[in-house]
């Protein structure tokens, strides 16, 4: 269960981060998605247990980080952590699709399911559900928005065609 929170000022907007009492991740949402009650006010609202997420993540908001590393506690459903672990294999500045995450753990019929997974991920941007697009390549729903999601991609390919080597 979530004991600690702090609240981050990004350039999407106001991110909110819980975390177990082990300093692991359970939840970081935008202002939008907040679900939180009247147990947000309960938990223990420190910066410090978010230090190494909150430098990574200014790290990725300069270009400069591609990846996280930090200890993730999601709560879910066995078929949720599924999904969720398959998203943080889509490479950064890249896109996939509900039905090659589906395929990608093992469920090829369930690009559905996969959908409802990804709209109930505990932990945006980490865990990169904003790299899933609809099989058209049109952006899909995204619990921050899509003006949020179309940001998060367009930061990515800036930031990776920047790292392209020149002729």
């Amino acid at each position: 269960m979530s004991a600690w929170a702090t609240t981050v000022r990004s350039p999407v907007g106001v991110l909110d981060l819980t975390a177990d009492d082990d300093g692991a991740v359970t939840h970081l949402l935008s202002d939008l998605e907040q679900p939180w009650d009247s147990a947000w006010w309960n938990l223990r609202h420190d910066p410090r247990p978010f230090v190494d997420v909150v430098a990574q993540l200014e790290e990725y908001f300069a270009g400069e980080r591609t990846q996280f590393d930090v200890p993730l506690a999601p709560r879910g459903t066995a078929f949720q952590r599924a999904a969720w672990e398959a998203l943080r294999t889509i490479p950064y500045g890249r896109t996939s699709s509900y039905v090659a995450q589906a395929r990608a753990i093992g469920r090829p019929s369930a690009a559905r399911a996969v959908g409802a997974a990804n709209g109930r991920n505990p932990i945006a941007i980490v865990q990169p559900c904003h790299r899933v697009v609809g099989a058209s390549g049109s952006l899909t729903g995204y619990g921050g928005g899509l003006d949020r999601k179309r940001w998060l991609l367009e930061h990515e390919r800036r930031h990776v065609t920047a790292r392209l080597p020149t002729a």
